[in-house]
């Protein structure tokens, strides 16, 4: 199967909110794996030992998500957080809040506030990001048509390592997977076709969300 793009958050990030006098420390991690997620869950709930409740949630891909509501009421903690990542799409991503008890009840419907509230706060800081598959072409090139390939590439959207210079031009561009076809047909077009080609390897690049 062809990899395709997804979102996922930017960064590891933390921040506070403090609602009712209860504080809602949240943590958002981007995590590849099931077992990378459980751990920064376990890092978490260590860190923060004395604290009334470690809720979490991660979502690695559609059929693999899991949210805990640590001894909160049934419903109120993890899903509404699984449901914050899921709204915004999001995959290898793992929320942990944890909540120091201010000694005023919230009740359901205001635990489930807080808990979103806090997901989309630290997912928002962490930043949403739009990782797409690339691959990366190495091209070999005369001199002569370097003024015209620098020009026409920079025009474009694709991703330019610096060119290496020897007796010719070697130039490694990463090209998104739905572009390869146009790709190929403009090198060999602004090098008259006597462009080479060497395809390498598929990696993702994060590219941030415009707000």
């Amino acid at each position: 199967m062809d990899p395709t793009s997804y979102f996922t958050i930017g960064s590891s990030c933390e921040t506070e909110i403090v609602i009712q006098k209860s504080r809602f420390i949240c943590h958002a991690k981007p995590t590849q794996t099931e077992s990378e997620a459980q751990a920064f869950i376990k890092e978490i709930s260590k860190k923060y030992w004395d604290a009334a409740h470690n809720c979490y949630a991660y979502r690695i891909t559609d059929l693999i998500q899991k949210a805990s509501d640590d001894g909160e009421p049934s419903g109120t903690a993890g899903r509404p957080m699984l449901d914050v990542c899921a709204h915004k799409q999001l995959q290898f991503t793992t929320v942990v809040i944890t909540r120091y008890f201010g000694g005023i009840k919230l009740g359901t419907g205001g635990l489930v506030r807080a808990y979103s509230h806090g997901a989309s706060a630290v997912l928002e800081k962490a930043g949403i990001v739009q990782s797409i598959p690339l691959q990366a072409f190495t091209l070999q090139f005369s001199y002569t048509f370097m003024g015209k390939m620098e020009y026409e590439l920079h025009q474009t959207n694709w991703y330019l390592e610096s060119p290496q210079f020897t007796d010719h031009i070697q130039w490694v561009i990463w090209v998104p997977l739905e572009d390869i076809q146009t790709f190929e047909s403009k090198v060999l077009i602004w090098t008259h076709g006597q462009a080479h080609f060497k395809k390498g390897r598929i990696a993702y690049k994060n590219i941030p969300l415009r707000s």
